[in-house]
């Protein structure tokens, strides 16, 4: 054992790695962004490998409980899925949501569980082969192009090769790991993040008491409650209880973090969106823990809340709480473009235009309690986004492509990330046919897969 810099490290044996396949495509991570990238690049028959850590599709979306897009899916797989999931009675219709600046039309949530086996189905038939439960520990670089990923299973460290990977671990893990340069959160010595949370569900709520009640309550300024009883089971969405939670931690000494509680209805069952941990180092194991102890403080604390506060709740008790852990903001790699704030607020027009997003700004302050929420006009998302620099034959898709902190705010949705995801998949495939680097992809025979898949490219295409 010794010490260098002040840290302990042990020395490990030099080994070689057995091989366990090659493919064309290995995709990294199977959340909310990876099965999109997967299925695109299948489809155009390549080889594809998809790499997820737990045992099941979707990431937030389904294990995390999340269940709902922030803003309409509006063409391409992301639609098609949800329109699958729509005709197995796992997804209701598109609403429009009243927020503080007015209507914002947002997909319905979707049945977690039969989404987990919609996207599973969906990659088999393609011919994905994926890789459940296995851990992508690095990628492996020669002459700075990455040519595979490590990963480690239950048989051991094994080494997958492939000529193009795509980052969708979320964090940009395969890209910071290749030495791709990345900007954690708001950049600068000392970065903000949006911060940490964990949903859960309720059971044994009344709903149509609580649709009711809601109509008339002016601390729940943004809402969605459908006027037809029979579409409460996917179309009741609620965000506000601010007044009401601090008068509550005034009352009972109970802390909480954040003054803003999201309820909605997927399938019948209420998803709770109201716990928060500001400044989370989710890298460290220690911190990492920390948070969900803390969430787990909070959920109590809000379930209570809403027994004693809210009608409707009065028999309601928690029904399931996350596995996960849902992360919001880590590294945005530096990409040949950065996606700025006043690109995504203003829609700005670009030429490699990937898709075009309705995600609404969604801001949880890093440093409050409360959250921006906000339905602005759709923009862009150029391709140059998903390109990082100083690495060859790596593409980034999700919530860590090159944006900045303000555009982060949509682009970490899950339509952005579905899309990216999308892109990703069919710019890799494209490059593999070719036999051209990923960043030397013709953007128009990206955009003409794209448009061929229904998918919108610049916002003037989406009503």
């Amino acid at each position: 054992m010794t010490a260098a810099g002040g840290v302990r490290t042990v020395r490990e044996p030099a080994r070689e790695t057995q091989i366990l396949m090659d493919a064309d495509i290995v995709v990294v991570g199977g959340g909310t962004t990876g099965p999109f990238a997967a299925i695109a690049a299948a489809r155009r028959g390549r080889r594809v490998v998809l790499i997820e850590r737990f045992g099941s599709l979707g990431g937030n979306l389904t294990l995390g409980l999340n269940t709902k897009p922030s803003g309409a899916l509006v063409g391409g797989l992301p639609l098609e899925i949800w329109n699958l999931a729509r005709s197995h009675g796992g997804a209701g219709e598109d609403y429009m949501a009243v927020s503080k600046t007015g209507g914002v039309k947002i997909a319905s949530p979707c049945d977690p569980e039969m989404m987990k086996v919609l996207l599973t189905r969906l990659c088999v038939d393609a011919g994905v082969q994926i890789l459940f439960e296995t851990y992508v520990s690095g990628p492996v670089l020669e002459d700075g192009a990455v040519i595979g990923v490590i990963v480690e299973s239950k048989v051991g460290r094994r080494f997958i090769g492939a000529e193009v990977v795509i980052d969708c671990s979320a964090d940009a893990d395969i890209a910071a790991q290749a030495g791709a340069p990345f900007v954690m959160g708001s950049g600068g010595e000392e970065p903000v993040m949006q911060p940490v949370s964990m949903y859960f569900t309720m059971k044994r709520v009344d709903i149509p008491r609580l649709a009711d009640w809601a109509r008339t309550n002016n601390d729940i300024p943004a809402r969605a409650i459908p006027d037809d009883p029979k579409e409460l089971d996917y179309g009741l969405w609620l965000t506000g209880f601010n007044t009401m939670l601090t008068r509550f931690q005034e009352e009972t000494g109970t802390r909480l973090q954040r003054n803003n509680i999201t309820l909605k209805t997927a399938d019948g069952v209420m998803y709770v969106n109201a716990t928060r941990v500001p400044g989370v180092d989710v890298f460290f194991p220690v911190a990492f823990t920390g948070a969900i102890v803390e969430c787990y403080r909070q959920i109590e604390a809000v379930a209570r809340f809403l027994r004693e506060q809210v009608p409707g709740f009065e028999n309601a008790r928690i029904a399931q709480i996350a596995p996960v852990l849902g992360v919001r903001e880590t590294r945005h790699i530096e990409g040949e473009y950065t996606l700025t704030g006043p690109d995504a607020i203003e829609g700005r027009f670009f030429e490699d235009s990937i898709a075009a997003d309705s995600s609404a700004l969604d801001i949880h302050e890093p440093k409050g309690t409360d959250v921006d929420f906000r339905g602005l006009r759709p923009y862009e998302i150029p391709y140059r986004c998903l390109l990082p620099l100083k690495v060859e034959q790596l593409l980034v898709a999700g919530r860590c492509i090159s944006a900045d902190h303000v555009a982060h705010a949509r682009s970490r949705n899950m339509p952005a990330c579905m899309a990216t995801g999308q892109a990703a998949g069919v710019a890799a495939a494209l490059a593999v046919e070719q036999g051209r680097r990923v960043r030397d992809v013709p953007i128009a025979a990206i955009q003409e897969i794209l448009r061929e898949l229904g998918m919108p490219l610049h916002s003037n295409q989406i009503n």
